[in-house]
């Protein structure tokens, strides 16, 4: 019996099991991680090694760096997230691994170990889109979470609002036009000489200012839950350069409250409409943008005040980590969804259609 044949039968024996230990990774950008999750809930280990000090050098990251450190960091975080978990190799049901969207060298140095280790382990192989891995953090922050519910899906590239109508199952109900929420966040900080990771440094000087000292536009969209974030970021860069050709000076806190303020009452509003006008009952956030403090209290108060219940994940489970992925694999296998050896990187997986 070839390698395929046999990990349809250890998955079908899985599934009627109705449980499974799953070790996953996690590399489409410039964070290495590797997890151990069982039955999709329990997080038993959460192995990451970050790229920020290295890119930092640079202002962003740098993708060919980002390949080359994910080949370093891979293999010594298998034995950092087996010694968490307490387990053996021969004690893990099946793999898993983000395959898109996200840095083709990246997501290829996570793929193509994930597979080898598979093949040699004699382990089912399953792909995860990256995206949903997000949305699945929910599940293991909060184990009372299930479907249908409503999901805010804020990063540096993608900027979505999810209908999560049964576990692998996704309507998208907006989306930004052009820019994504956390780009906006790091394009903006570079205006006021925030160094990288721009987004979570303009978070935490928003904090100590004025979120009206500044007024700025907020732009209309055709669809009633899409965002559009390149023209509000570019209005506040030009006002910037203007006022300093005036030779006024910018309050660095004010600016950055108020811009935060600007962007989070874009996402509160179009996922609260969103989610009355479906009559959903239950509303989430997830991705990088998540770990926001201002968004984070905003949709929790503002939520539970339209009488929604409201689940937000811990920070650590809102950038990238291989536990999202490992929740979102159990799913997919329970579905039935494996992955041959021939799987390959998809940059721009979308989760839609």
């Amino acid at each position: 019996m070839g390698y395929e044949a046999r990990m349809r039968a250890k998955a079908d024996a899985l599934r009627e099991k109705g449980s499974a230990v799953i070790l996953s990774v996690e590399s489409s950008c410039d964070e290495t991680a590797i997890a151990v999750v069982e039955n999709g809930r329990v997080e038993r280990a959460n192995a990451i090694a970050s790229q920020i000090d290295v890119h930092a050098l640079y202002g962003g990251v740098v993708p060919e760096i980002a390949s080359r450190m994910h080949v370093e960091a891979i293999d010594p975080l298998l034995d950092e997230a087996l010694k968490q978990a307490g387990l053996s190799l021969s004690e893990i049901d099946a793999v898993a691994v983000t395959y898109g969207p996200g840095l083709v060298g990246a997501l290829l140095t996570g793929v193509s170990w994930a597979k080898a280790l598979a093949y040699a382990a004699d382990k089912p192989l399953i792909p995860v889109n990256h995206i949903e891995g997000h949305v699945s953090a929910n599940y293991v922050a909060h184990p009372d979470l299930e479907p249908p519910f409503v999901c805010l899906v804020a990063s540096g590239g993608h900027s979505h609002i999810v209908n999560v109508t049964r576990y692998g199952s996704y309507e998208l109900l907006g989306r930004t036009t052009d820019d994504a929420a956390g780009e906006a966040f790091d394009k903006v900080a570079r205006v006021l000489n925030i160094p990288y990771p721009g987004g979570p440094l303009l978070d935490k000087l928003a904090d100590e200012g004025d979120d009206h000292a500044y007024k700025f536009p907020h732009p209309h969209t055709p669809g009633k839950y899409d965002f559009s974030f390149s023209g509000l970021k570019t209005a506040v860069i030009n006002q910037a350069h203007n006022l300093r050709q005036q030779g006024k000076e910018i309050d660095a806190k004010d600016w950055a409250a108020s811009f935060r303020r600007c962007v989070v009452d874009l996402l509160v509003d179009k996922t609260l409409a969103a989610a009355l006008d479906t009559g959903a009952k239950r509303v989430a956030v997830a991705g990088g943008v998540a770990a926001n403090s201002l968004l984070r209290s905003e949709l929790e108060r503002r939520g539970k005040r339209a009488g929604l219940e409201v689940y937000i994940p811990p920070k650590r489970l809102c950038t990238d980590n291989a536990v999202m992925i490992g929740s979102a694999a159990f799913y997919r296998m329970m579905a039935g969804e494996l992955a041959p050896l021939s799987l390959n990187a998809l940059p721009a997986l979308s989760m839609f259609g």
